[in-house]
């Protein structure tokens, strides 16, 4: 069944066709990792009606512009055009998910350009630092593992691999369809059904219970940097949880901006990181909420006791009314700033039909922000903020530091 919706606005119009991979199925063993996103590259390597260039000079010969990611849960293509070229953008995305050639030769190609995206991402401190964190966190679990794949998953791919998951994946039970901007409801029904129409649907997908987490301490020696990086996780709600609101507030105070309390403390007050920051991970049956900082090998153990602190206080005494009204006018804010662009405004009519079935207006979201509490926040965090629940990842110039649970006491 697809999920199309269209929402009328003045000014250009923007596309997206999103294929919502669930993680046991996207990434349904441990050899398949990496291979959602292989798929994604490889899409776009020629289908049976045009070829790479082709694909390129089309959307270019109309101005457009045409992208793609994966993430844990998706596998998303979106194209943003003039609304006169709609057609245009919805052919040239619906030849990418119908006709995709995956010829071997491609394949091999692309499994060295792969390859060196892993190793671009591996120089990246930050990148290395939260995938080591995730794989610790979420164990033996895909979404514990590296979006990317690894060397020794991706040099196995094949097109027969490719050709099966794709079959299962990009079936109309598994697609959802938005589009925004200057562009009419029955128009994008019409082009849905002429392109995929005529699709049957793989039937309901697998069962699966949530990935329970894991706290190590994770403490990795890298010499050649300058700075000691280190990301304290902790159990956070899923994407559609009740809690939600409250949960991106309590985030929100904690390190999610300028006026957040990590930030005016460990970076305005002592000085010793230029980046800190915490934010929420959240999926369709579990989430995290991670804090991250860089700092001198000396000041690491002062930044983490910081944070410990801060933990602490949010669990000790709940937070004051300017606090939490300065969080909810944030919040508010950026989520309202957010939508002022056609492909936001794309992105999350897909999300909301991809989590909840339905879509939730503004006014709803703005609602439910503001009837969070003091208390239901300080709750949040007595709950979650628990030493045997944090896991810690730091990389870097240890200089033999070392670090015990007993620490993280909070």
């Amino acid at each position: 069944m697809f999920c199309p919706r269209a929402r009328p606005a003045q000014g250009h119009g923007s596309l997206v066709l999103a294929a919502p991979l669930c993680h046991n199925q996207s990434m349904a063993t441990a050899a398949e990792n990496g291979l959602a996103h292989f798929i994604e590259h490889m899409v776009f390597k020629g289908t049976e009606r045009r070829s790479a260039e082709a694909i390129a000079r089309e959307m270019d010969s109309v101005g457009g512009m045409l992208d793609a990611f994966t993430s844990k849960e998706q596998i998303c293509f979106n194209a943003k055009i003039l609304d006169e070229h709609l057609p245009i953008a919805f052919d040239v995305i619906a030849d990418l998910i119908l006709r995709p050639k995956f010829d071997d030769e491609d394949v091999k190609k692309e499994r060295q350009v792969v390859l060196e995206e892993i190793k671009m991402d591996l120089d990246n401190p930050e990148y290395m630092l939260h995938e080591i964190f995730t794989s610790g966190f979420w164990p033996d679990h895909p979404l514990g593992r590296p979006i990317l794949g690894t060397p020794d998953t991706v040099k196995k791919f094949n097109r027969d691999g490719l050709r099966t998951r794709f079959q299962n994946w990009f079936a109309p039970d598994q697609l959802v369809i938005t589009a925004a901007g200057n562009v009419k409801h029955e128009q994008v029904l019409e082009l849905v059904q002429e392109e995929f129409g005529h699709l049957q649907p793989a039937g309901p997908t697998e069962k699966h219970d949530a990935p329970p987490t894991a706290a190590p301490i994770h403490l990795e020696t890298k010499r050649d940097l300058e700075q000691v990086h280190l990301c304290l996780g902790v159990p956070s709600v899923p994407l559609g949880h009740e809690d939600r609101f409250a949960i991106a507030l309590l985030n929100n105070l904690l390190g999610g901006g300028m006026s957040s309390r990590l930030f005016q403390n460990i970076r305005e007050k002592q000085g010793l990181a230029y980046a800190v920051f915490s934010e929420l991970t959240p999926y369709s049956d579990a989430g995290m909420l991670t804090v991250y900082a860089g700092t001198a090998k000396e000041t690491v153990g002062q930044v983490i006791d910081l944070t410990i602190q801060e933990f602490h206080a949010l669990k000790e005494l709940p937070v004051t009314e300017e606090e939490l009204r300065r969080s909810k006018n944030h919040l508010k804010g950026s989520l309202m700033l957010s939508l002022e662009s056609t492909s936001s405004r794309m992105s999350n009519l897909a999300r909301q039909e991809l989590y909840f079935g339905r879509f939730f207006s503004l006014d709803e979201i703005l609602v439910s922000i503001e009837a969070v509490t003091r208390e239901e926040m300080q709750a949040l965090a007595q709950k979650y903020f628990r030493p045997e629940q944090i896991a810690v990842t730091v990389l870097g110039p240890l200089n033999g530091f070392t670090l015990e649970r007993s620490r993280l006491a909070c």
